[in-house]
């Protein structure tokens, strides 16, 4: 009976163990993601005022999540981690629950852009969480460690560092791993298209007529007679079809003018900087992009800035800081999911996302040689090369600190 108890409980270490960190990894190499879907679950609950703490917050759970996962998965200071995920489970099931029930957002952000759960998946995947985890919490001090109290922290400590100057990375250039519909190398007309087999949207037209001061509702098979006076008419969404990857990239002029599909079938550079809100755009590096917005002139390239800010602010920006591009409106929300930087710059070209830069990543014109589609692949290809050196070197120290912490446990029971 021992032996099955202590399988099952090194079980559910492992398994939550590895949940919670996958959960806070992804949340901390998007810190952004996280602060817009806490604004999205402050505006839905009618509590705007609490949104200055929305980054704040990202920063926390993603740490506190990855923290709780690695003491868990290591078995560094068990109890504090097993009372860590029993908390956020506290708070989270019953939210999770609420969200299921009135759908205020429909993505709950539990694993960032990384994996998609409806309100519903998540609550249920909290239920079945909480099954080896309140195990664990009943018999929690069954679960020994050979390390000392030093050790533990010092470990936590490192893990600590570690997750924190992932978001302070993510931050300050662009996040190391991008699961957004955006990325490079992204075909942007092809993630538009619905595939023939989808299923579309299915809507059904109500009419609103009267009659004698009565109002009615009348679908369009059973339209009232002549006597009744047509009042007002709503559709309704039946059931959800397949929505592409993209389905709201558009650049719309003050003037009423598009230019989307101009510029995803140009062959030209076509250089987008993104900044969905001028008021509130980090203007440190406006220099270098009035710089590169001159070369691209002199070299025949296109640079548009894309925002969701109004005509009376744009004139004020362009005052403010000599901005000589064009000015295009697109959806807020699409910005903030096409780069997260405000500004930051994306580089097209026949429709395809060849690079994407935060603003403190601003390209000069000295870093563009001629052709800049091979200089790019290259670049790309030099950090996905880094950070597969990264992952392997992480991971190498990951599956070390396991075997060491195996190892010596296997040691301290033979003495």
């Amino acid at each position: 009976m021992e032996r099955y108890k202590s399988i099952f409980l090194w079980i559910s270490r492992i398994v939550i163990g590895v949940i919670f960190i996958y959960s806070g990894f992804v949340k901390a190499v998007d810190p952004f993601g996280s602060t817009y879907k806490f604004n999205d679950y402050f505006i839905a609950f009618g509590a705007n005022w609490a949104s200055i703490f929305s980054f704040g917050l990202a920063i926390i759970l993603s740490s506190a999540e990855f923290i709780i996962g690695v003491s868990l998965f290591l078995n560094l200071k068990i109890t504090k981690g097993i009372w860590g995920a029993i908390l956020l489970m506290a708070v989270f099931t019953p939210l999770t629950f609420i969200l299921a029930l009135t759908n205020p957002v429909q993505d709950c952000g539990c694993f960032g852009d990384a994996l998609i759960l409806t309100n519903w998946q998540t609550f249920w995947k909290n239920i079945v969480l909480l099954i080896p985890l309140i195990y664990l919490f009943i018999h929690k001090k069954d679960i020994r460690n050979s390390l000392t109290n030093m050790e533990q922290w010092f470990s936590v400590g490192i893990i600590s560092v570690f997750i924190i100057a992932i978001s302070w990375y993510s931050i300050n250039h662009l996040p190391l791993l991008d699961f957004r519909p955006y990325k490079i190398g992204t075909y942007i007309p092809a993630a538009m298209e619905i595939p023939e087999n989808e299923p579309a949207d299915v809507w059904e037209s109500i009419f609103i007529y009267s009659k004698d001061g009565t109002e009615k509702e009348f679908t369009l098979n059973n339209l009232p007679d002549s006597t009744w006076a047509f009042v007002d008419a709503k559709h309704v969404l039946i059931s959800k079809g397949y929505e592409p990857p993209i389905h709201d990239f558009s650049l719309l002029g003050s003037d009423g003018s598009d230019i989307t599909d101009m510029v995803l079938a140009s062959s030209n550079y076509n250089f987008l900087l993104i900044a969905h809100n001028l008021d509130k755009s980090d203007k440190k590096n406006q220099k270098e992009i009035n710089n590169l917005a001159s070369f691209c002139q002199s070299k025949g390239y296109s640079f548009y800035c894309l925002t969701a800010t109004g005509d009376e602010g744009i004139e004020t920006f362009k005052k403010e800081t000599n901005a000589s591009y064009e000015f295009y409106h697109t959806d807020e929300i699409t910005l903030k999911t096409i780069v997260r930087s405000n500004p930051g710059l994306i580089l097209l070209k026949e429709g395809a996302i060849l690079g994407k830069w935060h603003s403190n990543d601003i390209p000069s014109p000295d870093e563009l040689d001629e052709n800049i589609t091979h200089q790019l692949v290259t670049d790309y290809k030099k950090k996905a090369d880094k950070y597969y050196i990264y992952t392997l070197i992480l991971l190498s120290a990951f599956i070390s600190s396991t075997y060491l912490l195996i190892r010596r446990k296997m040691l301290t029971n033979k003495a």
